[in-house]
């Protein structure tokens, strides 16, 4: 069994990009899995500040939400990021907690496997490469991780516009295979 953290980085609550992490989960549930979810709706994560105190405290000074989505991400065996694709990139939302997850950086962090999870107006392949680019960035700076893979919704842009993509059926199998 694996603890397994989702953070979905969507400002729209039951978007796209949710469903994709809802399907996840559920596979990841079947499969005996431990599985944490965190939306970041409503959460305040300020910018980093660049000061890199955190290199040797371990912990970020700015005392807000990141802080506590840090700790779930240091204790988590598999980091899933769930966004929607804006201008061929992640979320705001998710650059900005990736920039205050530099606190883990000098941890003894547990994860070994991060995922993407991403949706987009745009269909065409080369639309998810600026967020898949950014999520295997990120595992990239820890060495003990390693980017397993990513799952892509194209050609939905309204809320709902995702239900029955064949992406769902990818993430589910994914998370199953956690």
């Amino acid at each position: 069994m694996k603890k397994v953290l989702i953070i979905s980085t969507s400002p729209r609550k039951d978007g796209n990009s949710d469903m994709l992490a809802q399907e996840f989960m559920r596979g990841a549930k079947e499969a005996g899995n431990e599985v944490e979810y965190v939306s970041l709706i409503g959460k305040n994560i300020s910018f980093c500040k660049g000061c890199f105190a955190c290199q040797v405290t371990k912990q970020c000074v700015i005392k807000d939400d990141a802080n506590a989505i840090c700790e779930q991400i240091l204790h988590a065996d598999v980091v899933v990021w769930a966004t929607p694709v804006y201008y061929y990139s992640v979320s705001g939302q998710m650059k900005t907690m990736i920039d205050r997850a530099n606190s883990l950086y000098t941890t003894d962090y547990k994860f070994r496997d991060i995922y993407l999870l991403a949706s987009a107006a745009e269909d065409e392949a080369h639309t998810v490469e600026g967020a898949v680019k950014v999520a295997q960035g990120w595992a990239d700076c820890f060495e003990k991780a390693q980017f397993k893979g990513y799952v892509f919704a194209g050609g939905v842009t309204m809320k709902g516009d995702i239900k029955n993509h064949k992406a769902l059926a990818e993430a589910y199998e994914m998370g199953k295979k956690v």
